[in-house]
């Protein structure tokens, strides 16, 4: 395919190698890329959350307890860390084409799987459970390799000045499946026969982001480099480059307290109906709160994506919107314990969204940062490896937190074989784990932008070297 020379309004860089042969250049089919790794990622997203919104009913239809409904979510997070460091492994060594294709085809035998518990011959007894848990776990082991792909595909295939623009769009389209998950599953699910009409309907856009994935993606990276960090083809071995994370103190500050954040909202999104239906709050209101956190997420995501495309305050940006994203969760604590306070509950979840949400893009991109030349892949999967022990960890500790209710007059939530439970105590305990984890990232994160560094060197010593030979020239 032809190459496309970027249209940057800054001059384009000569390779930086001996020879100086070529300009960088960018490829029109990186945007082609980036839809396969947004549907794949949103897809992905849709099947983790399928059952989160409409929690009661699918234990009702199921004949099964609150606590093994939670397993359909809670499962993504404990098998996600055997295969977040295999998925590490295989997208900075076998390369990304070998991770979106085996992602589209985990996903899609999953979700197909799942549809297994709905079909009259094929479910029998305690099967129908089992069939929707075997498909979970495989959806399970597709979701490191595409959560993982963002900032890898954003460094090879895209010049620095779109990078952060790229990982931002990438990174947005997991919210954006859990946004559609939150209001497809209550629309679809008005009662527990609705159950095999949603199952269905979440496996189309599965088995249609597969067949783009296996007939599109051709190659891992592009035939030349984009920038000069994409040319750096010396990439530490598995071994080396985690031992170069783990006596990196700024990465380690950096990945335990935005893995705490993402196992925050993980835990959020998993018991949001629980939440607000003991109080009152209809499913129906659950998944928009769900959907207007996703909504403002992606709003504040892509206007701070733009920002720190154009600053590079990677730094400054994430210490902000962590702070207010703090700020929010426990305002949310506070309101979701109150009756009839609908206005109050949505402004809050937004704002929790807007400021939550707008930090993760970023702190993907602030990991290469001050982890380069270890590969994106490691960078970025290991964030989301420790994100996945901190969220089982949370959710046991939430679930242990919760106090069975003998009565709940408001309640709207479904009665389940577990009982009733009031949430009020964890809700409480998620504002705190919140707000320490922001203050000690504003307090103890520093570090240098090393991949920017060095592509700066890199633009001085191929400027410096041609204006050697133009002297020599005149000369």
């Amino acid at each position: 395919m032809d190459a496309e020379i970027s249209s940057s309004p800054e001059p384009l860089v000569a390779a930086a190698e001996p020879s100086g042969s070529g300009a960088f250049q960018v490829y029109k089919r990186r945007w082609f890329l980036l839809v396969v790794v947004c549907l794949l990622n949103c897809s992905n997203a849709m099947l983790w959350l399928t059952f989160a919104p409409v929690a009661d009913i699918t234990a009702e239809y199921f004949h099964t307890s609150l606590d093994r409904v939670n397993w359909l979510t809670l499962v993504f997070l404990v098998i996600s860390v055997p295969f977040g460091l295999l998925g590490i492994w295989i997208l900075d060594t076998v390369g990304l084409k070998c991770a979106v294709i085996l992602c589209g085809w985990l996903n899609m035998v999953g979700s197909i799987i799942r549809v297994f518990s709905i079909v009259s011959f094929l479910s029998l007894g305690s099967l129908n459970f089992v069939y929707l848990l075997i498909g979970q776990c495989l959806c399970a082991m597709a979701q490191p390799l595409i959560c993982f792909s963002p900032t890898k595909l954003a460094a090879v295939w895209f010049p620095d000045h779109q990078r952060a623009t790229a990982n931002m769009i990438a990174s947005m389209s997991n919210p954006l499946g859990l946004l559609i998950a939150n209001l497809l599953s209550p629309a679809l699910v008005r009662e527990a026969k609705d159950i095999p009409l949603m199952l269905e309907v979440y496996a189309g856009p599965a088995a249609f982001a597969c067949i783009l994935a296996t007939v599109g993606v051709h190659a891992s990276v592009p035939p030349t480099p984009p920038s000069a960090s994409a040319g750096h083809s010396d990439l530490p071995s598995f071994c080396k480059g985690l031992k170069m994370l783990l006596r990196n103190k700024p990465y380690i500050i950096l990945a335990l307290c935005t893995g705490c954040g993402i196992a925050l909202f993980t835990c959020f999104s998993a018991l949001l109906e629980q939440i607000l239906c003991i109080n009152g709050y209809s499913d129906s209101f659950a998944g928009l709160n769900g959907a207007l956190v996703i909504v403002f997420g992606l709003i504040g995501a892509f206007l701070l994506g733009l920002y720190v495309d154009r600053t590079k305050k990677f730094t400054e940006a994430t210490k902000i919107s962590l702070s207010l994203s703090a700020l929010s969760s426990i305002a949310f604590a506070v309101v979701s314990q109150l009756r009839n306070q609908t206005y109050a509950v949505a402004t809050v979840s937004s704002l929790f969204g807007f400021f939550g949400f707008a930090s993760y893009p970023v702190s993907m991109e602030l990991a290469v940062e001050c982890s380069y030349p270890v590969g994106e892949g490691m960078s970025s999967g290991l964030i989301f490896v420790t994100s996945q022990v901190q969220g089982v960890l949370f959710m046991i500790l939430f679930q242990s937190l919760a106090v069975q209710m003998k009565e709940a007059p408001f309640s709207t939530c479904r009665a389940s074989e577990g009982g009733l439970l009031n949430w009020s105590t964890s809700t409480l305990v998620m504002a705190g784990i919140a707000s320490v984890m922001a203050c000690c990232f504003v307090t103890a994160f520093h570090t240098n932008y090393r991949r920017i560094s060095t592509e700066k060197a890199s633009a001085c010593s191929v400027n410096k070297t041609e204006d050697d030979v133009a002297i020599t020239v005149q000369t």
